[in-house]
């Protein structure tokens, strides 16, 4: 399985980006997929995930501002942003597994390359 994400950029407090992840290869292996997150000096830490049947978990963090959502014919998992804080930004990776929707990263198999989210205040 191949994860590609994209959408990061620069954007102000207050404002709004939409992320992407494309997945490529084994469909099952893409049944449940995530986002998380890591600020520099930080641990990873989870964001949102969502099942290929629609159900979705957030972190409290961003519950209310953020939205996930996916598009099963392309395989494809987005994560809209909105409200902006500057402590959102970090580098936010997707990934992907096929048992389980959780917030632990540990139980993600597959990892896309990371794509760098800054908000200025």
């Amino acid at each position: 399985v191949q994860l590609q994400a994209c959408g990061g950029g620069l954007v102000k407090a207050g404002g709004s980006l939409r992320l992407s992840c494309a997945a490529s290869g084994r469909t099952f292996s893409t049944y449940f997929m995530g986002w998380f997150r890591q600020a520099p000096g930080k641990e990873r830490e989870f964001v949102a995930a969502i099942a290929r049947s629609g159900g979705n978990i957030y972190a409290d963090s961003v519950k209310g501002r953020f939205t996930i959502s996916r598009d099963s014919a392309k395989n494809t998992v987005y994560l809209q942003m909105s409200t902006l804080k500057p402590e959102d930004t970090a580098v936010y990776y997707c990934a992907s597994n096929g048992v389980f929707l959780s917030d632990s990263p540990d139980k993600y198999a597959y990892w896309g390359q990371g794509t760098l989210v800054t908000v200025s205040s």
